[in-house]
């Protein structure tokens, strides 16, 4: 697939991006050979190839979940204006 200059510039006002002619020629030779890399990583056979999750063959280690804090809450809604039921109070600010 060849991505001519029209395509870039068309690209652009769809995306909403100001877009000089002489930045989408620019553009035109790097989206070239993008595709180009992406076809020739098309033509590899994957037949047979367990897909990753991640590119790196580790294990994450991971903490305990355990709580290590206590509740707070009295303490923390004792200086707002307003609370109730634990919930604290904003004005309406949306009708």
């Amino acid at each position: 697939m060849a991505i001519e200059h029209a395509d870039v510039l068309r690209a652009a006002h769809l995306a909403r991006v100001g877009l000089s002619e002489d930045e989408a020629t620019g553009y035109v030779d790097d989206l070239s050979r993008i595709l180009e890399m992406v076809d020739q990583l098309q033509a590899v056979d994957t037949r047979g190839v367990t897909p990753l999750a991640h590119p790196l063959d580790a294990t994450q280690r991971l903490r305990p979940d355990e709580v290590t804090e206590h509740s707070q809450r009295e303490r923390f809604q004792a200086c707002a204006p307003a609370t109730e039921d634990g919930l604290y109070l904003v004005p309406r600010v949306v009708e």
